[in-house]
C-alpha cells in the first residue's frame, strides 16, 4: 500500500537509522541532445517500482554522461585537428590523438602526462584523468564523439531538483556522479561532480566520536559516498544511469561541489 494510499504524506517515511537502499531507475531512454533531462528523469520515478513516494531520506543520483548528454556537451572527433605534441603522445601510447587533443583544449592545467595518462585540471576545477573527456557509452555515434563535463553541475543538479520538486512534491537532494581514479590505489569509484539541496561534506571536527574523544579532522565525503553507492547498483553495462539512494541522511542545504575541492596548497599529490 502506497504511503499516500494509506492517509500518509509523501515525504514523511524514512528508513530506520543503520539502513541504506539504492533503487536503479528503469526506463531511462536513450538521450539525445536537448531532450529534457529531468522530465525523463520523473518518468522513470514514476515507472520504477517501489521508487515513489520520493522520502526525505532519498538522494537522487544522475550520471554526468546523460548530463552532458542532454546539454550537448559533446565533441566530433572527426572535426578535431590534434597538435603534435598529442600526436607523438598516442603514438607512443596507443591513444587516440583526436581526444588527447580535447582533453588539452579543456584543460585549464596540465597536471601530469606520462605513461600514457593524462592528468588535468578541468575548466571546472577537477583533478582528474583525461580531464572528465569519456568515450564510453555514448550511444549513437560511438567511436567518434565523446562527452565533456557539464559546464555548471552544480546548476544541472538545481535543475533537475527543481522539476522533481516541482512534479513529486517533495524537495530531494541531487547529485551529479561522475568516476574519478584516486591517488596510490587501482580502480575508479564514482564521486559527486554536482550537488543540489545537500552539503558535499559533512564537517565533524569538534564532535565527540562513540567514545567521547573529540575528533579534530574528520571530514565525511558524504556526496561522494552516495555517489559511489548508486554506482553499485546502476554498474557500467546495464543502461540504468540514475538511482535513488534511500536512507543517507545527508545535511540539507545549498551547498556547492566547489566545497569539497582541496585547494592546491593542501594538494600533497601533485
Amino acid at each position: 500500500m502506497s504511503a499516500v494510499a494509506a492517509g500518509r504524506s509523501p515525504g514523511r517515511e524514512q528508513l530506520p537509522e543503520g539502513r541504506l537502499s539504492v533503487i536503479a531507475l528503469d526506463g531511462v531512454p536513450e538521450i539525445r541532445p536537448g531532450d529534457d533531462l529531468a522530465a525523463l528523469l520523473i518518468e522513470a520515478l514514476r515507472s520504477t517500482p517501489d521508487a515513489l513516494p520520493l522520502r526525505e531520506d532519498d538522494v537522487l543520483v544522475v550520471t554526468q554522461k546523460i548530463v552532458s548528454k542532454a546539454e550537448g556537451a559533446m565533441v566530433d572527433l572527426t572535426t578535431i585537428e590534434p597538435r603534435p605534441e598529442a600526436v607523438a603522445f598516442a603514438e607512443r601510447w596507443d591513444r587516440d590523438p583526436r581526444q588527447l587533443e580535447v582533453v588539452l583544449r579543456e584543460a585549464r592545467r596540465v597536471v601530469r602526462m606520462a605513461h600514457g595518462v593524462l592528468i588535468t585540471e578541468t575548466r571546472q576545477g577537477f583533478v582528474c584523468a583525461n580531464g572528465g573527456v569519456d568515450a564510453s557509452n555514448i550511444g549513437p555515434g560511438s567511436g567518434t564523439m565523446v562527452t565533456l563535463l557539464p559546464a555548471d553541475s552544480d546548476a544541472s543538479a538545481d535543475r533537475i531538483r527543481a522539476a522533481v520538486r516541482a512534479a513529486l512534491g517533495v524537495d530531494v537532494p541531487v547529485i551529479v556522479s561522475d568516476s574519478f581514479g584516486r591517488p596510490w590505489r587501482w580502480g575508479i569509484t564514482d564521486v559527486a561532480i554536482g550537488v543540489s539541496g545537500m552539503l558535499p561534506l559533512d564537517d565533524m571536527r569538534g564532535e565527540p566520536d562513540a567514545d567521547g574523544r573529540i575528533m579534530r579532522s574528520t571530514v565525511r565525503a558524504t556526496a561522494d559516498e552516495i555517489a559511489t553507492a548508486a554506482e553499485l547498483a546502476l554498474g557500467k553495462t546495464t543502461r540504468r544511469p540514475a538511482a535513488i539512494v534511500r536512507g543517507a541522511h545527508p545535511t540539507r542545504g545549498e551547498g556547492r561541489i566547489a566545497d569539497s575541492l582541496m585547494p592546491r596548497e593542501f594538494d600533497l599529490f601533485q
